[in-house]
């Protein structure tokens, strides 16, 4: 998939942990704005005000 199977065992994992650093990072950024976005409707809806 990322072509990283040519690299050495020890490339391998640094490359792997710097995908997987990566794809956390992207995904803690994503939920956070969208949290940051509609936790206020959200907030209002179940609350009813």
């Amino acid at each position: 998939m990322f072509g990283i199977e040519t690299l050495s065992a020890t490339a391998q994992a640094a490359v792997l942990v710097g995908i997987v650093l990566a794809e956390a990072l992207a995904l803690y950024v994503g939920y956070g704005g969208l949290t940051r976005l509609l936790a206020p409707v959200v907030a209002d809806v179940v609350g009813g005000e």
